[in-house]
């Protein structure tokens, strides 16, 4: 993660964000939720993972400007058991279709924007300033939990669509 300022931070979120959502241009709606071989998700799911996080690092800053002391990752469910989670995911998202998702997700990265915007360099980038990154380690500020969830995925996940792409046209 090396990013010394706000800027470089919002760049390559922009930058990995874009790269991602454009793998799922060529994909038809008829195939969003093919699981293939070789790829643990389908594109739909990819999709949600990537939403269900976004709303969710994003909703633990709201609680705590809202008086609130947020439960990471969330209530009921625990670090160590993160798939009960992605299956929540899955299931909140999986009534939109994939141009609704691909929609969704541009929007969840201009609130992104937004939010970080808003945030001071201090609030970003200095450990503790938040209360709800005072329980990780030392090297997790905001922007760590914000790499982590966006740009970290957003790469992962490129490479997981890519080959899901590949495969599913080798079928």
């Amino acid at each position: 993660m090396g990013y010394t300022n706000k800027q470089q931070l919002l760049t390559e979120i922009n930058k990995t964000a874009q790269l991602f959502i454009d793998e799922f241009s060529s994909i038809p709606e008829s195939q969003k939720d093919v699981l293939v071989d070789g790829v643990d998700r389908t594109p739909s799911q990819m999709l949600a993972y990537q939403l269900g996080w976004l709303n969710l690092v994003k909703s633990w800053d709201d609680q705590e400007l809202a008086g609130e002391n947020p439960i990471l990752p969330a209530p009921g469910y625990k670090w160590n058991r993160l798939g009960d989670l992605y299956h929540e995911f899955y299931k909140t998202y999986q009534s939109l279709s994939l141009q609704e998702l691909i929609l969704s997700f541009k929007q969840q990265i201009k609130i992104w924007n937004n939010w970080i915007e808003s945030l001071s360099e201090t609030t970003l980038f200095t450990k503790d300033d938040r209360n709800w990154t005072k329980p990780y380690p030392e090297a997790w500020t905001v922007a760590k939990f914000i790499h982590i969830n966006s740009v970290a995925p957003f790469k992962s996940f490129r490479t997981k669509i890519r080959k899901w792409k590949k495969l599913h046209t080798a079928i």
